[in-house]
């Protein structure tokens, strides 16, 4: 059984910065790939970024430059600066581990003056 559990969603002014960190417990050791996805209210939820086992990252067009993800073993974080009020949204923490996917309950991101 695997378990992901993300941390450090919150509310901040725009401008910003936010780190997330989700760790993965249970049975899985170092994923194929770890990451984040997000769902704003209203809209489907949409990758934002993701690292692979090797190192290789991967972004949203719409964060490339503001955020960072890195990783190590089984757990991955997002660090997120200069913030924008569309960033707002509930973040999923992901990982693939042998063909099979995993995600967390999800952490709550709010950019508001």
């Amino acid at each position: 059984q695997v378990q992901l559990v993300e941390s450090g969603g919150g509310l901040v002014q725009p401008g910003g910065s936010l780190r997330l960190s989700c760790v993965a417990s249970g049975s899985i050791f170092s994923p194929n790939a770890m990451g984040w996805y997000r769902q704003a209210p209203g809209k489907q939820r949409e990758l934002v970024a993701t690292c692979t086992r090797d190192g290789n990252t991967n972004y949203a067009v719409s964060v490339k430059g503001r955020f960072t993800v890195s990783r190590d073993n089984a757990k991955v974080y997002l660090q997120m600066n200069s913030l924008k009020a569309e960033d707002t949204g509930v973040y999923y923490c992901y990982s693939i581990f042998q063909f099979s996917d995993y995600w967390g309950q999800g952490t709550q991101v709010t950019v508001s003056s």
